[in-house]
């Protein structure tokens, strides 16, 4: 496995080089009888993938007739696909379900995880931030004015400094890690998983996790494109079942799915195992949507300024297609 230590140096060779591997650990046979799905996803190394990941390896997707053929997509760009129509569903952030409302052609099937445990704030370790009080006037690395943005807004907010309290510079991770290192900024939002790896290795600290700010969210949804429900309502059906058998598996059997992690996310074995400690109870097991989940969401539309007011909620999302109990 390839050092970790280069994740937070931020070289567009080793994002490809994620995503290539990623790509050879879901590649998998078809018989030509499968269907196949389009699939896009938030990142290369994110927590996300892992499901899809471990249900393709251990064949709960191939189970229920299925080939996926996935792409990596972030900074909003599902939409875009999903627009173009180059994507079937997507595992996508909750906020961006605010592009829905805006005229994307599809709708949100499934609440896929809650709190955002995934996501963490990590600072240069050469500073005294000792706590979230400590941020005033800081600036930190998101992806833009998407879910990582809003997080550090809320974060502002909560301390009584309004959305723009702690200031923000827009990059890609591998830009902010750089940035980082040149103490140019102060700190980012990243996955927990590179975080901690990031922290071994003298790079930054984690400072806080922002599930433990926002109990009730939807950090990712898997949204499907009107086409698609409207005729192949069925292979619908069947990815759901297949996510969720999968989630219960995952569940179920730790080593399993922390041997998935290292190979995707390229971090080291004891850090894949508090990952999954963190992070798995995030993960729905029947993918219901929850009022003040959907409440935070439509909050957060209107403070992105996605949308010039809260949208109705009940006319983006289906959960028609969810396996009954």
């Amino acid at each position: 496995m390839r050092s970790a230590k280069q994740a937070p140096g931020g070289a567009r060779r080793a994002t490809l080089t994620i995503i290539a591997m990623a790509a050879a650990i879901l590649a998998v046979p078809s018989d030509g009888t499968a269907d196949t799905l389009r699939v896009g996803r938030p990142s290369a190394r994110g927590f996300a993938g892992v499901p899809l990941a471990t249900g393709i390896k251990h064949g709960f997707f191939r189970n229920q007739g299925l080939d996926l053929e996935l792409a990596v997509f972030g900074g909003g760009r599902t939409s875009q696909a999903m627009t173009a129509g180059s994507v079937d569903i997507s595992v996508q952030s909750g906020t961006e379900m605010a592009f829905l409302a805006k005229g994307v052609p599809a709708k949100a099937v499934a609440a896929l995880a809650g709190p955002p445990n995934e996501l963490v704030l990590v600072v240069r370790p050469d500073l005294p931030i000792r706590s979230a009080a400590d941020l005033k006037d800081r600036t930190m690395g998101v992806t833009g004015p998407s879910l990582t943005g809003w997080l550090v807004a809320e974060v502002s907010r909560q301390q009584g400094w309004g959305p723009k309290g702690i200031k923000m510079n827009y990059a890609p991770p591998q830009s902010s890690w750089a940035l980082m290192k040149t103490k140019a900024i102060d700190g980012m939002v990243v996955d927990l998983g590179t975080a901690l790896q990031a922290e071994r290795d003298g790079h930054a600290r984690i400072l806080l996790n922002f599930g433990k700010s926002l109990p009730d969210f939807h950090v990712f949804v898997a949204v499907v494109h009107n086409d698609v429900i409207a005729k192949r309502g069925d292979t619908v059906r069947r990815f759901l079942k297949a996510w969720f058998e999968t989630v219960g598996f995952m569940r179920a059997n730790k080593a399993a799915t922390v041997a998935v992690q290292i190979e995707l996310q390229e971090i080291e074995a004891d850090i894949a195992n508090r990952t999954y400690d963190d992070v798995i109870p995030e993960f729905s097991t029947d993918g219901r949507f929850n009022d003040k989940a959907l409440a935070a969401l439509s909050r957060s539309f209107v403070e992105l300024e996605y949308l010039p007011k809260e949208p109705n909620m009940a006319a983006l999302i289906t959960e028609e297609f969810l396996p009954k109990p």
